[in-house]
């Protein structure tokens, strides 16, 4: 009897818009630059914020998500945290930034930078 293996889900969901803003900031990359990550740190009204950043080197025990720009890695500390969200890249007349859909985030202070979980 043979076991039918499950493919397991990404940990966040990348808008084709975020793939293409991944693509364009691994482009511009600093030499040595493997990847862009995103992760969780501590920080503003609410406690947890997205940061996202350039990284040099692989942790192993991070995510990491094949994008058509580059590989792409999230926190293995945040991945909890992120389980299920969509992450999007918005630029219009008034801002440009990556935008965050999470069904993990109790709430999240008046400016946006920050969310609970």
């Amino acid at each position: 009897m043979a076991t039918a293996t499950r493919t397991r889900p990404a940990a966040l969901n990348l808008t084709p818009s975020a793939e293409a803003r991944i693509a364009a900031l691994m482009a511009n990359a600093p030499e040595g630059t493997i990847g862009v990550k995103l992760s969780t740190p501590r920080r503003g009204c609410s406690g947890l914020a997205y940061s996202v950043e350039h990284v040099g080197a692989a942790d192993p025990l991070d995510e990491k998500i094949a994008t058509p720009g580059g590989d792409f890695y999230v926190d293995a500390g945040s991945v909890l945290y992120l389980i299920g969200s969509t992450m999007d890249w918005v630029d219009d007349d008034f801002t440009a930034g990556f935008v965050f859909q999470n069904p993990n985030a109790k709430g999240s202070c008046g400016c946006g930078e920050s969310f609970t979980v």
